[in-house]
């Protein structure tokens, strides 16, 4: 049961982690195609 509450409790940070590297990636590849386009990217 103790194993079973350890995987709950550091799913948490590892599904945090997944969400902000997809966020990250899709920031840099916009960057990418706003400095190719030479444009702002905001």
């Amino acid at each position: 049961m103790t194993t079973l509450f350890a995987l709950y409790v550091l799913i948490w940070p590892a599904l945090t982690l997944g969400v902000l590297v997809l966020i990250c990636r899709a920031v840099l590849r916009d960057r990418r195609e706003a400095q190719k386009e030479q444009r702002e990217l905001v």
